[in-house]
């Protein structure tokens, strides 16, 4: 059970890249959202009944609040993500407390009914500083090698790596669309350099909030 002195650390330090807080239960799609996002990053924990301003207004009931948590875990993400559920109880008023566990079986996504991962539609999300935002292509791709154990030991650095290098030699990031660009190769294959290099571990690759994937040097650069 998670103490009621660590639910409050939760509240007082507010929304994070690993805490949300939700007022009420709103619709399956939404709380599947911001479970897939967790799941997908680094873990967190969803609190009912606080509000985004940290204003405190409980659940209105126990049992239909753990159902519809629990079936929109089960039935509305794909793979079904595992939760570890508490309540707590903060001035006099009953708290859902949903902890999301990283998941070792990336990516998640909202439940499609299709038998593959499509990378043109799939709403993959992972999470953002305090937002659950639609994952690009690129770390769709990496979150799927990641969870193959696919890392590339041995790897040859050829012309296009050699222009991220010169690029990052100047700048702080480069983007798909940038190499693209100043290695005159299409899109696909500048995306394929840049996954290629993040798990050879010399690139960190980053998310803004629109979407948009951003490489850096990892700190073993």
């Amino acid at each position: 059970m998670i103490a009621r002195k660590r639910v409050l650390e939760l509240i007082e330090k507010g929304e994070g890249l690993n805490v949300e807080f939700k007022q009420r239960f709103s619709s399956h799609e939404k709380i599947a959202k911001e479970m897939i996002a967790f799941a997908n990053t680094r873990g967190g924990f969803i609190l009912f009944g606080v509000d985004d301003d940290k204003s405190i207004y409980g659940i209105e009931s126990e049992k239909s609040d753990l159902d519809l948590v629990r079936d929109t875990a089960e039935k509305f993400c794909e793979p079904p993500i595992d939760l570890k559920i508490d309540f707590v109880e903060i001035d006099k008023k009953d708290l859902l407390i949903v902890e999301v566990i990283e998941s070792k079986i990336k990516p998640h996504r909202i439940q499609d009914y299709k038998k593959d991962l499509s990378l043109n539609d799939a709403q993959v999300y992972v999470r953002v500083n305090d937002k659950s935002v639609l994952a690009s292509k690129e770390m769709i791709k990496l979150l799927q090698s990641q969870s193959a154990g696919k890392i590339l030991e041995k790897y040859v650095v050829g012309d296009q790596e050699k222009i991220v290098f010169n690029l990052l030699d100047k700048q702080e990031a480069v983007t798909v669309k940038e190499l693209s660009k100043f290695a005159n190769i299409s899109d696909r294959r500048a995306s394929r350099t840049l996954i290629k290099l993040v798990r050879a571990n010399l690139l960190l690759i980053h998310q803004k909030d629109n979407g948009e994937s951003y490489f850096t040097y990892s700190r073993m650069m």
